[in-house]
């Protein structure tokens, strides 16, 4: 029997994140060990969990080098180290451990490392995984790393929102006001022909496991990121619910002096510029610290982005983006 922690990323997204002990079969005497460390989490005593775990995941076993990933994301028996926690995801999703390759992607994009991740941010959206497919969704509509694709990305927000992603739905109503209706048609036909692929995907992907990885029903709560969207299997168990609570980052503080910089943070694209100051108007007093710094309307044909800077470095529009995201707001760091 395989016992490994099934669960999303680090909410960005994503957050922008739950995730869940879950068992499944495992065969030997080493998988004994790994379901011994899985009792330890579940119990509490993550330090146990994790030496029951290392010296498994030394001589190359996947279950235990996703759950030693896990581990380090939450600090949990070690210190939090989100270099090595990738680290281990790389080497169980080398493996074909469909849940690290899952949370490698997600991992790697919250730590803006997006254009690496964009390849398994891919193949997790090819087989269904709604968060991916939320991320691949928003990079094709906006045009960022990858070619502006408005039908594909109808398409991936579709079946996003139909796995019960809230934010995925939020979405989707914003892209129905400058998405043409042909070109919405055409992505609501793609979504469909896409859950009959993912379903086919995951098929192909897990049928080579000995036994075949659990394939989880998502039941995701409402997204505190807008990067890395949560999600969680149907039935959680109770424990591991209170040890993956996302962590939100805190709210940076207001410059002392006029803020200077070339970044700033996008918090979304309008039809009409009167939608982009009425958002402005609300965030700016709901989120602490946001009020410090100046709006720009920026105009791009029929669309008027908000932006807000200036801010000094990426690092900065990282965390103050942190801080719209857990309003539930849409906010995308920005160079120039």
């Amino acid at each position: 029997m395989k016992h490994f922690l099934i669960g999303g990323a680090v909410a960005l997204a994503a957050p922008v994140a739950a995730l869940v002990l879950d068992g499944a079969m495992f065969s030997g005497p080493a998988q004994a060990d790994v379901k011994t460390g899985v009792d330890a989490w579940t119990q509490g005593d993550y330090v146990k969990a994790v030496n029951d775990w290392r010296p498994l995941a030394n001589a190359g076993d996947a279950d235990a080098q996703f759950n030693l990933g896990q581990a380090y994301k939450l600090g949990r028996g070690v210190p939090m180290d989100v270099p090595i926690a990738l680290e281990w995801f790389r080497k169980a999703s080398e493996q074909g451990h469909l849940r690290a390759e899952d949370n490698y992607g997600l991992l790697l994009f919250q730590q803006n490392r997006r254009e690496e991740a964009l390849p398994y941010i891919r193949k997790s959206a090819e087989r269904g995984e709604a968060r991916s497919q939320y991320i691949l969704g928003t990079a094709l509509f906006n045009g960022e790393f990858v070619t502006k694709d408005w039908v594909q990305a109808y398409a991936l927000m579709t079946r996003a929102s139909a796995s019960g992603l809230s934010q995925a739905t939020a979405s989707l109503e914003q892209m129905n006001n400058y998405i043409p209706a042909d070109q919405r048609k055409k992505g609501l036909a793609l979504a469909s022909e896409l859950e009959k692929k993912n379903a086919m995907t995951l098929a192909a992907a897990t049928k080579a496991l000995d036994p075949p990885m659990p394939v989880l029903r998502p039941v995701p709560k409402p997204i505190k990121s807008a990067a890395i969207p949560p999600s969680e299997p149907a039935k959680p168990v109770q424990v591991a619910a209170a040890l993956v609570k996302p962590k939100v980052a805190p709210a940076p503080k207001p410059a002392a002096a006029t803020p200077s910089g070339e970044w700033r943070i996008q918090l979304g694209a309008f039809g009409e510029e009167s939608r982009a100051t009425a958002l402005w108007a609300t965030l700016s007093k709901k989120v602490s610290g946001l009020a410090a710094y100046q709006p720009f309307y920026v105009k791009g044909g029929a669309v008027t982005r908000l932006q807000v800077g200036p801010l000094p470095s990426s690092a900065e529009a990282e965390k103050l983006c942190q801080s719209v995201k857990a309003t539930g707001n849409v906010c995308i760091p920005k160079k120039g």
